[in-house]
């Protein structure tokens, strides 16, 4: 499976309060933005039925530590 990278612009404003959300949550702020695009992912799936694709939204993907 290969990773991508992919860059946002935020308002600092929004970013810092994301911050807040996933240290709260014991996330960075890299995981936390993954356990939304999940949840959106899924809730989408519920309602408009599966998206084509071998990764489920539920699969914790993150890259491996070298």
């Amino acid at each position: 499976m290969a990773i991508k990278s992919v860059s946002i612009r935020i308002e600092e404003e929004m970013l810092e309060k994301l911050g807040f959300v996933a240290d709260y949550e014991g996330r960075s702020v890299n995981s936390h933005i993954l356990v939304l695009i999940r949840e959106s992912i899924q809730a989408f799936e519920n309602e408009h039925g599966k998206i084509d694709g071998s990764i489920k939204p539920d699969v914790n993907v993150k890259p491996s530590r070298k």
